[in-house]
């Protein structure tokens, strides 16, 4: 009896894979390498930034005009490249953020994961024992007492903080406990935001395109494999004088 075939080796199946000029191969090939390239600097942005995401997308016009939408927002630990201020230290320091004193800070609203973070300014810190009884220099017209210590936090473009208005989804934000803060924002990049907002379409799109490189490309080779056999088919029927 013939001796059966031994299965093949992990080594060799990738070396089959690396080689292959099968064009399903090849795409699968093309898609690990952009997933592998993506996956690095996500790696890179989490070790430089300490945060996870490390990035995100303003979605809405509440920081206007110092966020807008479709800027993409590298996000940092609270306490990472300069101490974090509220409102009220930056004003004391003479220290700007985005054209305002103050942090902004990415948080989860009431700790809440199920809904988008909020990327708005911090303004002031309040405790239990201390009523607030002015926010941003402006006086209130009751003084507010927290029921927990935490940062109040406000849209640049809002009207008042979010601590008293009521979200959809959401309800009204309590103060903004530590363990919530996702990071601070570190600086934004126009437009780019706009991708990961689309990511759908963007992938899609990514993909019809690399698909249609590599028909490209086997049609190249196609022609050209024509083509050569064709000139040897002629030379081979030349006679001799």
């Amino acid at each position: 009896m013939a001796d059966k075939e031994k299965p093949r080796d992990i080594r060799t199946l990738f070396a089959q894979f690396r080689t292959s000029d099968n064009w399903m191969v090849s795409l699968a090939r093309d898609l690990l390498w952009v997933a592998g390239v993506v996956g690095t600097i996500a790696l890179i942005l989490f070790l430089i930034c300490g945060t996870w995401p490390a990035v995100v997308t303003i979605e809405s016009g509440s920081m206007t005009p110092n966020m807008n939408i479709g800027d993409l927002v590298v996000v940092v630990q609270k306490d990472r490249f300069g101490e974090f201020m509220t409102w009220e230290q930056g004003k004391q320091a003479n220290v700007t953020r985005f054209n305002g004193y103050g942090d902004v800070i990415i948080y989860k609203p009431n700790g809440m994961t199920t809904v988008h973070p909020i990327i708005h300014r911090a303004v002031a810190y309040a405790t239990t024992t201390t009523p607030l009884t002015e926010i941003r220099g402006d006086p209130l017209k009751e003084n507010y007492t927290v029921a927990h210590d935490g940062y109040i936090t406000w849209g640049d473009n809002n009207p008042v903080p979010d601590q008293f208005v009521s979200y959809p989804g959401i309800g009204t934000p309590e103060p903004v406990k530590d363990e919530w803060i996702v990071g601070k924002a570190l600086f934004t990049i126009p437009l780019v935001g706009y991708l990961p907002l689309h990511i759908v379409e963007v992938v899609i799109v990514v993909a019809v395109i690399m698909i249609l490189y590599e028909f490209y490309l086997r049609s190249r080779e196609s022609e050209e494999t024509g083509e050569s056999g064709g000139k040897q088919k002629k030379k081979a029927g030349k006679k001799k004088n």
